[in-house]
């Protein structure tokens, strides 16, 4: 399980400390550390019936400027993954790596051909005709974003199906690619609401893509997806107008100071990053000797060593509150 993990297993590390899982800084997780406030009660929800899903869809499409008719919505980002790999049952998937891990272990579930480019060293390199494209922008472990204009103009010209996964593009000040479905018909964005919403277990992604193309993602899907209270979390998360700003702000500023952190220490090189999180690559220490002394603070970091391309001298640190933060630097102090 370790090769397809996404982050840090907090109920084993808190066993290992013998601990409250509460009394863990979880620097692994790249969820925002601020939540919208909801003005719902659920405990006087109505799950009698089954969920209707219009205004839902309603509200998605006007988050993201486009039609309801373009939107699909999934229970998590992994399921519209799945969902779509069984679909288009291309030959080749070709993954700009290292990504999410959900890309690779779908292609070898469904059958695909996998071709990995090395996006650090060799972004441009070739790619077979009516491939499956997968980008992830801005990327992931290192957040970086990508101005994907010459390769879109590669990929559109070797008839490629192309899904961009955006899923933390909103912690950024940089514009979607859903542009390019005005210019190319075989393209997907991916919209994971669970990173930037804080709400990892309340399961909500969202594929748009053209009308065409979601009518016939749609002829095979079950009727229900989403539960009620799925449902009713997102839409009232949606109705916090001031969260949007207020999470961009807060997130920005933190990620300010954790990056004067981090630049502090000789054995640390920092990756750019557009998103809420740092990649970090390690010099004369490996990323389970820091993990191990990070525990005497009870702070848990993302090795990344399970990444395409990458090895143990690897971790990710994400943006977190400022105590957190200065738990962190006081741990790297007296390393």
């Amino acid at each position: 399980m370790k090769k397809f993990q996404h982050g840090g297993d907090l109920n084993s590390f808190a066993k290992s400390l013998d601990c409250n899982i509460n009394k863990i800084t979880d620097l692994s997780s790249n969820i925002n550390f601020i939540k919208p406030k909801l003005k719902c009660d659920f405990n006087t929800l109505d799950i009698s019936s089954y969920p209707t899903y219009e205004n839902l869809y309603k509200i998605v499409a006007k988050k993201y400027k486009v039609k309801a008719s373009q939107i699909e919505l999934y229970n998590g980002a992994s399921s519209a993954i799945f969902t779509l790999f069984r679909k288009l049952a291309l030959k080749t998937c070709v993954i700009y790596s290292p990504a999410y891990l959900e890309y690779k272990k779908a292609s070898k579930l469904f059958g695909y051909n996998l071709q990995q480019i090395n996006r650090f060293k060799n972004i441009n390199e070739k790619i077979e005709k009516d491939s499956l494209v997968v980008f992830v922008n801005p990327s992931t472990p290192d957040g970086k974003y990508y101005d994907i204009k010459n390769l879109m103009q590669k990929w559109i010209k070797k008839r490629c199906t192309v899904l961009i996964d955006e899923s933390f593009l909103e912690f950024t000040k940089n514009k979607s690619d859903l542009k390019y479905l005005k210019e190319y018909e075989n393209l997907y964005i991916l919209k994971s609401m669970t990173k930037f919403y804080s709400c990892a277990g309340v399961r909500v992604a969202t594929l748009i893509s053209t009308k065409e193309n979601i009518k016939k993602l749609k002829e095979k899907e079950p009727l229900w997806k989403l539960s009620a209270y799925d449902m009713n979390y997102i839409i009232n998360a949606l109705k916090d107008k001031k969260f949007v700003k207020k999470s961009t702000e807060k997130n920005l500023q933190n990620k300010q100071f954790l990056r004067e952190v981090l630049r502090q220490y000789s054995f640390i090189k920092l990756y750019k990053s557009d998103a809420n999180f740092f990649l970090i690559k390690l010099k004369n220490i490996d990323a389970d000797t820091l993990q191990n002394h990070l525990k005497k603070y009870k702070i848990m970091i993302r090795n990344c060593d399970n990444f395409d391309f990458l090895d143990k001298s690897f971790v990710r640190v994400a943006v977190k509150e400022k105590k957190s933060i200065k738990l962190l630097q006081k741990a790297l102090d007296r390393i």
